[in-house]
């Protein structure tokens, strides 16, 4: 158990039957009255966001949650097949689950999966992955790096603003926390 005044940002802890991270914490010290503390929560399964506010001797259940580096395989419909590095046991995943870590995900990739038990709750992508241009417009000769952007069609679909001298077949260093061009690779 942990008192909420120890909350910190990406604090997971129990409560009301669910799993929590904290986003947002700040300590209220009223006038006359005892201390606050507000919270912002997200739940790690749904998603959804509640604002709590407890006084400064509650205390909530703290969880342990433990990172796995797994591999993505493949796609099998809505679901995600990764396998376990350690044991090579292979865990079909949520669509819901992945999110929009999938437009960055290539077979191969491997990625954090953050477990509470047998339970999978979030993945976590590296910060920067190498993908190729499979779609965009040509390059023109005299293009400049700050000539402007293009879109451009990554091989997993996503779709990435590129600088104008960037041509389809290239390999290029996306970061999947923004979304953005960041180098030829």
């Amino acid at each position: 158990m942990i008192s909420v005044t120890e909350l910190r940002n990406g604090t997971k802890v129990e409560m009301d039957g669910g799993l929590w991270e904290c986003l947002e914490y700040s300590h209220l010290k009223m006038g006359r009255g005892g201390a606050k503390v507000v919270t912002k929560f997200r739940n790690m399964e749904s998603g959804s966001i509640v604002d709590r506010t407890f006084n400064s001797g509650e205390k909530l259940q703290d969880i342990y949650v433990e990172g796995k580096t797994m591999q993505y395989l493949y796609k099998d419909g809505q679901d995600f097949v990764f396998m376990d590095l350690e044991t090579y046991d292979q865990v079909h995943l949520p669509g819901r689950l992945v999110g929009d870590a999938a437009k960055f995900m290539k077979e191969n990739t491997e990625v954090e999966v953050q477990m509470y038990g047998d339970k999978p709750l979030k993945i976590t992508l590296p910060n920067q992955v190498i993908l190729k241009i499979v779609q965009t417009d040509p390059g023109v000769r005299g293009d400049t790096v700050s000539g402007g952007t293009k879109p451009a069609t990554l091989e997993t679909g996503a779709v990435v603003q590129v600088p104008l001298f960037v041509e389809q077949e290239t390999n290029v260093k996306v970061d999947t926390r923004t979304g953005e061009y960041l180098s030829r690779a």
